[in-house]
């Protein structure tokens, strides 16, 4: 029997391990989803009311699992619209496919004016991912399918991009090969004459630090030995949280770190550009450098490293601590200044940010080990990088360096559909809220359990905040007006309850994180200690790598 493109593409998807699909149907791509119609048992559409919202489960579906989701919508404003979404993936090395449909063949390039028409669609989407194709016609629809699934597995991850035109769904597809799955390229072969001066360097040093990010997640087992044999401690800013849990004496925040960056004559990158640190906190020719990543382009980054490795921690790790040897230098004294500065540094931040840290404290205290804990661009969200314990990998989920204000609600809202089997917390502020807070039709509809706390200061309260304290007081255009998101909920069909204090948020989170529906509970938000300045500190070390 004849298969069309369609039909291809939703078997690949099912035989590539793709369980649901974030969707909004359109006429540009309605040949695809009545493909889909009759495999719903295997790939289950999960509509949403926004291709946002579309995306943004996709993409926290994946940084949930670690696995590849989809979404699938139409051209031009359809695919726009998930832009902030795929570009927050490319930040956080989620592997994404956007499978989004063109406008007919024949007319693209030619400004016609068709439906939806973009300006070289295509163009845009492989400026947003790792890896994006057109499938043009029948006879490249399995070739161009198979680069995709195999570009979602291999190397470092990331978004991947499929475009079809619209009458390339019903092309019949051609050279299909029995076997569906593609196989992931295999990863570079780590250099054992780097390897070995790693291991030297690692021998040497006396008071070594390890940096982690999101590249490391799957490696916390390998990272947790290495800095037990190193007595390193281990810091993580944002993405990297959770690869060593915030319970084991060797893990610390960037305060602790910060205070000791000057006497560390180590510092082992995993999975991180080691951005804050090397061109924040500054590095100087006393400090050696080993940086391990499976994306050669951010070994030195920043500066040529003193022994750069390209590979997947997941084989450069083990051979690492073959290269150690049987024993490391003592370096008890250098766990003792640790333990002293992580105690002294956790205290004083706690002490600066004690109205954020009291919130974070109940949510900690309710929120199981295992809970997923998504950020967002408001107060409790930036102390939740220095103050908020995380226990296992993938229960951090963080937009990263691209900071996309009003990523989370919608974002969280996948995390706990993929993640039904643990609890899924979401904290916003009322105005990043409003970005996707259309999609409790969504959690409403499909009945996802996701707990949403909203910080309300009727204000985006960071800009507001930077234009006091910054521009004497000129506040402009970051006040809000926002709404009783209890009635909002209820609107929805969704509990809502308020809670004022954080004794009071306890026993609701209790109930919400507990329960199989929907929840929001506002929270009134004041004026709280300003949290940048714990977050990006001055230069402490050296000057600037190259100056």
């Amino acid at each position: 029997m004849t298969q069309s493109v369609a039909s291809l593409a939703v078997e690949t998807l099912i035989a590539n391990g793709f369980d649901n699909l974030y969707c909004l149907p359109g006429v540009q791509n309605d040949p695809f989803f009545n493909s889909l119609y009759d495999r719903r048992d295997a790939l289950a559409p999960v509509h949403t009311r926004h291709e946002q919202g579309a995306a943004y489960m996709a993409l926290g579906a994946a940084l949930a699992t670690g696995q590849p989701q989809a979404f699938c919508v139409v051209p031009g404003p359809g695919l726009l619209n998930t832009a902030a979404a795929l570009s927050t993936a490319y930040a956080t090395n989620a592997p994404v496919l956007a499978l989004v449909s063109e406008i007919p063949s024949a007319g693209i390039g030619r400004g016609y004016g068709a439906l939806h028409e973009l300006p070289d669609q295509l163009g845009v989407l492989e400026r947003l991912t790792r890896h994006a194709e057109r499938i043009s016609d029948g006879a490249d629809a399995h070739a161009v399918l198979q680069r995709a699934m195999t570009a979602l597995r291999s190397g470092r991850q990331g978004p991947v991009g499929v475009e079809v035109p619209t009458d390339v769904w019903s092309s019949a597809a051609e050279s299909v090969s029995d076997d569906l799955v593609a196989p992931a390229r295999p990863g570079p072969e780590p250099d054992t004459a780097a390897i070995a001066e790693a291991a030297q360097l690692l021998t040497g040093a006396k008071r070594p630090m390890i940096v982690v990010g999101g590249g490391a997640q799957d490696s916390s087992e390998h990272v947790t030995q290495l800095a037990e044999r190193l007595s390193a401690p281990v810091v993580a800013f944002r993405s990297g949280r959770g690869v060593v849990p915030s319970d084991h004496p060797l893990s610390i925040t960037t305060p602790t770190a910060y205070q000791l960056w000057p006497q560390v004559d180590l510092v082992i990158g995993l999975g991180s550009r080691m951005g804050m640190q090397q061109s924040v906190w500054g590095v100087d020719n006393d400090l050696k450098i080993v940086h391990i990543d499976i994306d050669t382009d951010e070994i030195g980054r920043f500066g040529p490293p003193t022994a750069g490795i390209h590979a997947d921690l997941a084989d450069a790790l083990p051979l690492l601590a073959d290269a150690l040897g049987a024993t490391q230098a003592d370096r008890s004294e250098w766990r003792a200044e640790v333990e002293v500065a992580r105690a002294d540094a956790e205290a004083a931040t706690a002490e600066a940010l004690a109205p954020q840290y009291g919130w974070l404290g109940a949510i900690r205290a309710e929120l199981p080990p295992e809970g997923v804990f998504v950020d967002e661009m408001t107060q409790c969200g930036y102390v939740s990088w220095l103050g908020f314990d995380v226990y296992r990998p993938r229960t951090f989920l963080t937009a990263g360096y691209q900071g996309t204000l009003g990523y989370g609600f919608a974002t969280a809202l996948g995390a706990a559909h993929a993640r039904r089997d643990v609890p899924v917390l979401s904290i916003v502020g009322d105005g990043g809220a409003l970005f996707t807070i259309n999609e409790l039709a969504t959690a409403a509809h499909h009945r996802i359990p996701l707990t949403t706390i909203v910080f309300n200061d009727h204000a985006y309260g960071n800009v507001r905040r930077i234009q006091r304290e910054r521009f004497e007081g000129r506040v402009i255009a970051s006040e809000l007006t926002s709404p009783d998101f209890v009635k909002l909920a209820d609107s929805f069909g969704v509990r809502g309850v308020r809670a004022s204090t954080p004794d009071e948020l306890r026993p609701c989170l209790r109930e919400a994180l507990s329960s199989d529906e929907p929840t929001v509970i506002e929270v009134p938000f004041g004026e709280v200690p300003f949290p940048w300045p714990y977050i990006m500190r001055p230069r402490i070390r050296g000057q600037q790598p190259g100056g």
